[in-house]
């Protein structure tokens, strides 16, 4: 019987490489882990300790003193359930690479999300969203080790507690589970969700009233592919600030100051603001500080044009923020962790 591969542990270990944004930063300790066994083994950390996965969801704005373990589990499996279908997706798996296989699988609800970048694992911690869709629309339930207990619990949707592009692992609980796998409730029947105004548009453009599943997704690529930069080219973490959230009076208030601010009504009454208007009204649009800027096709995505550093990221950070805060009396929150900077959370009305 073969021994069981242990963890693979690098020290002074470069991060450069392990983020879209690629700023220069080293940690303590990595932990590269390929099973929930290898997880297991790790000790309980006696330094801070952080999971990355594809790492387009996070930004090492300086050294990390603890650990950092690499999430590198693999495995996908499907089970019928009724007319459903429940895909069960190991942590470590690209996200984007698993849309594409359940559209070949014929399984849908979760087309719209294509193309967004990072693994598995991370969809659950900011309740991944484009063009309509939530991950918590159709997220059944996820497996996850907890660091507090040491054992692997199941946690229902409803346990984790989704909200606007944030869950209780990115807030409340932050550090406590490592999430192992993901699994999720798709459908054999495609009901299309195109009545995103973007999305829509696009569509309408192509001529296309009724979209197949790879008409539909084919149209969101194309909508990511003009708006957010490829990565491997431009370094970025995709959409970087958060719309803002507010209540209806606090959103009444801005439309009568600023009538053509984009705002989306949620069910639960509060209203969506556009970051991305605001941002763009302000001249930050395709404007640079020193190596960062904002990108010249989407006012939310930032980017390194190369050698950037987390200190010019933070600058620049705090410039827009704190325009659209002199503006509009709103605290823009920003969508990836950033590691070593006490950014600003949630948003007030001044």
């Amino acid at each position: 019987m073969a021994a069981r591969k242990a963890p693979e542990i690098t020290h002074d270990a470069d991060l450069s490489d392990l983020s879209t944004f690629r700023l220069p930063a080293r940690a303590a300790e990595l932990a590269r882990i390929e099973s929930p066994a290898q997880l297991a083994e790790l000790p309980a950390p006696a330094t801070p300790e952080l999971i990355i996965g594809g790492g387009s969801n996070t930004l090492f704005v300086a050294d990390f003193p603890g650990r950092i373990v690499l999430n590198r589990m693999r495995g996908v499996r499907m089970k019928a359930a009724g007319r459903d279908v429940l895909v069960t997706a190991a942590a470590g798996e690209n996200w984007h690479a698993l849309v594409r296989r359940c559209l070949d699988e014929g399984l849908y609800g979760i087309e719209n999300l294509i193309m967004i970048p990072g693994s598995v694992g991370a969809a659950p911690m900011q309740n991944i969203g484009a063009y309509g869709v939530e991950l918590a629309d159709v997220l059944e339930s996820l497996l996850a080790l907890d660091r507090h207990s040491g054992e692997m619990v199941t946690l229902s949707r409803e346990e984790c507690r989704f909200d606007y592009r944030d869950s209780r692992f990115k807030s409340a609980d932050r550090g406590r589970f490592i999430i192992c796998e993901v699994t999720l409730r798709l459908s054999r029947h495609f009901l299309p969700r195109a009545d995103y105004s973007s999305l829509a548009a696009e569509l309408e453009h192509r001529g296309t009233d009724a979209p197949d599943p790879r008409q539909l997704a084919a149209a969101v690529m194309r909508l990511r592919r003009h708006r957010l930069p490829d990565p491997a080219r431009l370094a970025n973490a995709g959409s970087f600030f958060k719309n803002p959230v507010v209540d209806g009076n606090t959103a009444a208030a801005l439309l009568a100051e600023h009538p053509a601010l984009p705002c989306w009504h949620l069910p639960d009454g509060r209203r969506k603001l556009a970051a991305a208007w605001m941002i763009e009204s302000l001249g930050w649009k395709g404007r640079s500080l020193g190596r960062v800027g904002v990108y010249p096709h989407h006012a939310l995505v930032l980017v390194n044009h190369g050698g950037a550093t987390g200190a010019e990221l933070l600058e620049l950070v705090s410039a827009i923020t704190g325009s659209v805060e002199r503006r509009f009396g709103l605290t823009l929150e920003p969508e990836p962790l950033l590691v070593g900077s006490s950014a600003p959370s949630g948003f007030t009305r001044s």
